[in-house]
C-alpha cells in the first residue's frame, strides 16, 4: 500500500514508528505544514519507505497533487478535526481511498442546543456517500481508538456475544499522571475542548439522536487492570453517531473520565469565551483564543517520559447473551505508558490512537477489509482487527459484569 499521511504531530509520528514495523507499507509520504516536523518523524523511523513532504492541509489541490505524484492508494488524515473536509475532498478528487480518526465537525442547534442536534459529527462526510460509491472509493471514517477501536468492540459484541442489545456505552478513563505539571492534557487540548464543550449526543432507538448538556449523567465507572473507579460524564463523540448505523442497539452513549478539576477548568474557559475558535485582533495580530491555549500548554507527544500510569478505552454492552439470558460485559484495551514508551517511544494515549489506523490500513492492504462509500469501523469484521491487536503486543480484554 502507498499512503499519504497528512499530519506529523504526536499521533502521526507514532503511526510512522508503528507502521515501520510492518511490511504492508510500500511507501508512506509523511506530510505536514511544518516540514521539519515531517523530517523528524521520518528520520526517527530510519526507514527508506517513509518520505517527508510539506503541505498545507487546507489546500486540497496541493494535497491532491501529492497523492498523484507519489501514486498513493490512501490518504490518512492525522490532523485535528478542522482539516477533515479539505482532506476528505482531496482524497475523493484524487481518486484515493481515505481514512481519519475524527470526523467532520458539528455545529450546535442555533436555538435548542441541549435537546436538538444541529449539524452532527460526520454529517458532511455521510452526505458525500454517493460520490464515494460512484468513484469506487472507500472513506473509512472514525478509525482511531475512540472512535475506532471502541466501534470494533461494539461490532464484536453484536456478532459474537449478544442476541439483543439494550445499551452500548463507550467508557474512557485512566490514571495517568504527568510529573512536574499542575495541568497537562495527555491528548490535543484543541480537540478535547471541542468534544467536551459541544452538546453531547445520545442515541435511543425510539427517539433517534438527541442532545444534552455538557458533563451530564455523571457515573462512577470501575476501570480494569488497576486503574480503578473514575467519574465519567457525557461528552460529544463520534461513536454515538456511528454505532447505530450498523449495530442494532436501544441506546448508545459516550462517557469520558475527566475529573472535577478538568471539568471546572473547561467550564471557566467557556464562560470567559477563551474556548472560541474565532480569530480576534490582538494588537496587529489575528489569533484564535483556543489556539493560544494550545500554544501555552505542552505538546502531549513530548510528555511520555514524565507520565506514569495507564489509559483505558472500552465499550460496555448490556443486553441478552446468545443464550437469551441477561449479560453485561466491558470489552477494553489498556496501554501502560511505561510499556509504550519502551516499545515505541510514544506516550500511551498517543500510541493507542496511532495503533488503530495502522491495523486498519493493513486489513485494507491485504484485502481482509474492503468496501466503497463512507463507512465506519462497525461495517467490517471485528475479529481480524482484534487478532492484530494481539500481534502488536497490545491485547484486548473483556470483563463480565454482574447482572
Amino acid at each position: 500500500m502507498r499512503v499519504l499521511m497528512v499530519g506529523a504531530g504526536g499521533v502521526g509520528s507514532a503511526i510512522v514508528a508503528t507502521a515501520a514495523k510492518r511490511n504492508y507499507i510500500e511507501a508512506m509520504v509523511v506530510a505536514d505544514y511544518d516540514l521539519d516536523r515531517a523530517i523528524h518523524a521520518v528520520e526517527a523511523a530510519g526507514d527508506g519507505r517513509f518520505i517527508p513532504a510539506q503541505v498545507d492541509a487546507t489546500d486540497s489541490m496541493a494535497v491532491e497533487g501529492l497523492l498523484k505524484r507519489y501514486r498513493c492508494d490512501l490518504l490518512l488524515n492525522a490532523t485535528d478535526p478542522r482539516f477533515v473536509m479539505p482532506l476528505f475532498n482531496a482524497a475523493l478528487a484524487g481518486g484515493a481511498h481515505y481514512m481519519d480518526m475524527a470526523m467532520s465537525m458539528s455545529v450546535p442547534h442555533p436555538t435548542d442546543p441541549y435537546n436538538t442536534p444541529g449539524v452532527k459529527l460526520g454529517d458532511e462526510q455521510f452526505a458525500a456517500e454517493d460520490a464515494w460509491k460512484a468513484g469506487n472509493q472507500l472513506a473509512l471514517v472514525g478509525m482511531g481508538v475512540e472512535p475506532g477501536l471502541s466501534d470494533v468492540f461494539a461490532r464484536y459484541a453484536a456478532d459474537h456475544l449478544f442476541s439483543e442489545i439494550d445499551e452500548i456505552g463507550v467508557r474512557d478513563g485512566g490514571n495517568l499522571v504527568v510529573q512536574g505539571y499542575s495541568f497537562a492534557p495527555t491528548f490535543s487540548i484543541w480537540t478535547t475542548i471541542e468534544e467536551c464543550l459541544n452538546p453531547p449526543v445520545i442515541y435511543e432507538k425510539d427517539r433517534g439522536w438527541f442532545t444534552t448538556e455538557p458533563f451530564s449523567e455523571p457515573e462512577i465507572f470501575e476501570f480494569p487492570e488497576g486503574i480503578g473507579p473514575v467519574e465519567c460524564v457525557n461528552v460529544e463523540h463520534e461513536e454515538v453517531l456511528l454505532i447505530p448505523r450498523w449495530v442494532d442497539a436501544k441506546r448508545v452513549t459516550f462517557k469520558y473520565g475527566l475529573g472535577e478539576e478538568f471539568i471546572n477548568m473547561l467550564k471557566m474557559q467557556h464562560t470567559l469565551g477563551i474556548d472560541s475558535t474565532v480569530a480576534l485582533k490582538v494588537g496587529d495580530v489575528m489569533v484564535s483564543p483556543r489556539d493560544v491555549i494550545a500554544a501555552l500548554l505542552p505538546d502531549p507527544a513530548t510528555l511520555g517520559d514524565k507520565m506514569e500510569g495507564k489509559t483505558c478505552a472500552g465499550t460496555w454492552v448490556k443486553g441478552l447473551g446468545k443464550d437469551g439470558n441477561p449479560r453485561e460485559v466491558y470489552i477494553y484495551h489498556v496501554v501502560d505508558n511505561e510499556w509504550s514508551m519502551d516499545a515505541y517511544k510514544s506516550q500511551a494515549v498517543v500510541w493507542q490512537t496511532a495503533l488503530c489506523p495502522v491495523i486498519a490500513m493493513e486489513l485494507l492492504a491485504t484485502g481482509v477489509w474492503s468496501g466503497t462509500g463512507v463507512l465506519g469501523p462497525e461495517a467490517f469484521d471485528s475479529v481480524p482487527f482484534m487478532e492484530l491487536l494481539v500481534e502488536h503486543g497490545a491485547p484486548w480484554g473483556m470483563r463480565e459484569e454482574q447482572v
